[in-house]
């Protein structure tokens, strides 16, 4: 069923995000990223458990707005798993269109990371993953907060917050990460976390 899902994905270049972006999001079409990432993790385990205190590579994730599921190890020492990693990203997917896209595998570690500081059995709940050019345009019709050439657009960038937990305090741990931008929206009640340039909003 994953495969035939996915085979349907068709997702809409013709949104004009800039030329850099564009190549990106070509490249990862082709799952190279996911191919190269697996090969250069954003943190060694050996850094990350020292600095982030991960005692394993997994999430427990509960999607907001389909209400799926996911649990489970998606990454062994600097290794990441590719199966794991085409159930993810069909989590994560454009749940507007349905459309799947290959996720950096980055931004489920800093996701990971941000758990594993939380240090709680209750799923992080994730209000969007990949998102479109046709859901982000939709999207910012309505609202100034969206991005033009969001990271969404390209699997790198994810909104998350925990029921039982502070958006503010997410926010201070992610910023604490340095290793690609954080938003908070108080009024919304959640934190974007992305692996782009360092910066805060």
């Amino acid at each position: 069923m994953f495969e035939d899902m996915q085979a349907m994905a068709n997702p809409d270049t013709n949104a004009g995000p800039l030329a850099v972006g564009f190549e990106r999001r070509e490249i990862l079409k082709m799952g190279l990223v996911g191919f190269l990432a697996a090969s250069v993790p954003l943190l060694s385990a050996k850094k990350a458990h020292a600095a982030a205190g991960v005692s394993s590579w997994r999430v427990n994730l509960r999607h907001s707005h389909t209400g799926e599921h996911f649990s489970g190890t998606y990454r062994v020492g600097d290794k990441y798993l590719p199966d794991v990693f085409k159930r993810m990203n069909y989590f994560l997917r454009d749940f507007r269109t349905h459309e799947v896209f290959p996720m950096d595998p980055h931004v489920i570690d800093l996701v990971s990371i941000i758990q594993s500081r939380i240090e709680t059995d209750r799923p992080i709940e994730i209000l969007s993953g990949y998102r479109s050019p046709k859901t982000n345009a939709m999207l910012r019709e309505g609202s100034r907060g969206v991005a033009k050439n969001s990271l969404h657009m390209y699997g790198q960038a994810i909104d998350i917050r925990e029921d039982n937990y502070s958006s503010k305090r997410i926010r201070a741990i992610a910023c604490g990460l340095k290793a690609g931008g954080v938003g908070y929206y108080p009024r919304s009640d959640f934190v974007h976390v992305d692996t782009g340039a360092v910066r805060t909003w």
